[in-house]
C-alpha cells in the first residue's frame, strides 16, 4: 500500500526525521490560506499522487507570493499526471538546497535483507543512475534486523562529500527503524538536501507499507486513499484476489503466486506481455474464477486468455465450473486457453471438452498458444 508524500513525511517527523513545514490544501483558496500559515516567502507547490514524475509534469512549482500559489495551485489541480489526477497539494516550506542525495530502505528479497540504496546522485530516478552512472549507488543491509552502524557511518561521510555526515547518519537510524516498526516495504528519501546552514533535511518521502501487515498496522491502514488505487484491484481485494493490472494484453488467470510468476516470465519469454498478475489463491470457489475473469477483461485490451492451474489445495473440476459459469454469464469475446494438472484434472478437463476453450497439455504449449491466438495466428 502506497500513502502520499505528506503522509510520509508526518511519519518521518514523528519519527523525529527532519522535514520543512507545510500544510495539505485540497482548493486553491486552501493553498493560499496555507501559504499565508506558513509565513509566506518561498513556498513549494506539490501535487500529491501515487506516482512518480511529478516534476516532469508540471506536478511541482516554487511560489514566491499568495498570487503565485493561486495560480500553480489552479494549473495542478486537477491535472493527470500518469492516470492520476491531482485531488489534493503539499504547499511546503522553501529550503536552501546545497547539495542533494538519495537514501532509501527496502525490502530487499534477493539477499533477504532489509537493504539501504544511498547516492549522491539526489533528485534523479535512482534507476537512471544505476544504469547511467553504477558507481555513484551504495548499498548495503542488515540480515539480522540490527541497525548496520559501520557501512551507515561510511556512506553518510561520502554522500556530502564529508558533510552533514552526523545528519545523515542520524536519518538513517531513524529511517531504519520506522522501517522495521511500521512493516514497511519502501521508505525513500529523494532527495535527502544538505541546507545552507548544515542541516540535514529530507525533502521528499515515499513509503510503501506491507499488505501483509495492515492487520496490525491499523494506524497506517486508515491512510489508504482508494481513490488513487486501480478499482479493479480494489475490487480484487474485496473478491480475495490477488490481482495487478499490467500493461500487456494477455490475460492471466491463476492460483498460486509463484506459478502466476512463472507465468508471466515464460509469456515474456516466448515473446508476449502479460495483461495482469493475478492469483486466484488455493480456494475452489468457481465465482472466484468468474470475478476472475471481470477483472481480467474490464480494460478491454486483452486479445487472448491463459488459464494455468496447478491442482494442489484447488480442484481442477471446480475451477472447469467457474469457467463454464463465466462463459454462461458473460459475453467473453477473446480466445482462452486452459491448461488443467493436478487434483481431478482429469474431470476438470471432461467438463470443458465440448465448450470453446483451447487446451493445453503443458505449461510451454500453453503459453504459446495462449500468444499465438492474440496475434491472431493459428494456435
Amino acid at each position: 500500500m502506497n500513502i502520499h508524500e505528506y503522509q510520509s513525511k508526518t511519519l518521518f517527523r514523528e519519527a523525529g526525521i527532519p522535514v520543512p513545514e507545510g500544510s495539505l490544501a485540497l482548493s486553491v483558496r486552501e493553498a493560499v490560506s496555507a501559504y499565508e500559515s506558513l509565513g509566506g516567502g518561498t513556498v513549494a507547490v506539490k501535487a500529491q499522487v501515487h506516482t512518480g514524475g511529478r516534476g516532469k509534469a508540471g506536478g511541482v512549482k516554487l511560489a514566491h507570493s499568495a498570487e503565485e500559489v493561486e495560480q500553480a495551485a489552479e494549473a495542478i489541480l486537477g491535472m493527470d499526471i500518469k492516470g492520476h489526477t491531482v485531488r489534493r497539494l503539499w504547499i511546503e516550506q522553501g529550503s536552501d538546497i546545497q547539495r542533494e542525495a538519495y537514501l532509501s530502505v527496502i525490502l530487499d528479497r534477493s539477499d533477504k535483507s532489509i537493504g539501504f540504496i544511498a547516492s549522491s546522485e539526489g533528485g534523479m530516478e535512482i534507476e537512471q543512475v544505476a544504469e547511467d552512472t553504477p558507481e555513484k549507488i551504495l548499498r548495503f543491509g542488515s540480515t539480522d534486523y540490527t541497525f548496520p552502524e559501520d557501512e551507515a557511518r561510511k556512506a553518510a561521510g561520502e554522500l556530502f562529500g564529508g558533510e552533514g555526515a552526523d545528519g545523515v547518519l542520524d536519518v538513517m537510524r531513524k529511517l531504519f527503524t520506522l522501517f522495521v516498526e511500521k512493516d514497511l516495504q519502501l521508505a525513500e528519501v529523494n532527495p535527502l538536501v544538505l541546507t545552507g546552514d548544515g542541516k540535514v533535511v529530507a525533502l521528499d518521502g515515499k513509503i510503501m507499507v506491507d499488505d501483509n501487515a495492515l492487520m496490525r498496522q491499523t494506524d497506517l491502514e486508515k491512510l489508504r486513499d482508494e481513490k488513487e488505487e486501480n478499482p479493479a484491484e480494489i475490487e480484487a481485494r474485496e473478491k480475495g484476489l490477488a490481482f495487478i493490472q499490467l500493461d500487456g494484453d494477455i490475460g492471466c488467470m491463476v492460483n498460486g503466486a509463484g506459478l502466476a510468476m512463472a507465468t508471466m516470465d515464460m509469456i515474456h519469454m516466448h515473446g508476449g506481455s502479460p495483461a495482469n498478475f493475478l492469483d486466484v489463491g488455493g480456494s475452489s470457489n468457481p465465482e472466484k474464477v468468474v470475478h476472475a475473469f471481470r477483472l481480467i477483461l474490464a480494460g478491454g485490451k486483452v486479445k487472448a486468455v491463459l488459464i494455468n492451474i496447478f491442482g494442489g489445495i484447488t480442484r481442477c473440476d471446480d475451477i472447469a465450473t467457474g469457467i463454464l459459469k463465466a462463459f454462461e454469464t458473460m459475453d467473453i469475446d477473446v480466445p482462452v486457453v486452459v491448461r488443467l494438472t493436478g487434483t481431478n484434472a482429469e474431470e476438470g478437463r471432461a467438463l470443458l471438452k465440448d465448450s470453446d476453450l483451447i487446451p493445453a497439455a503443458t505449461f510451454a504449449e500453453a503459453v504459446k498458444k495462449t500468444i499465438a491466438l492474440g496475434k491472431g495466428e493459428n494456435a
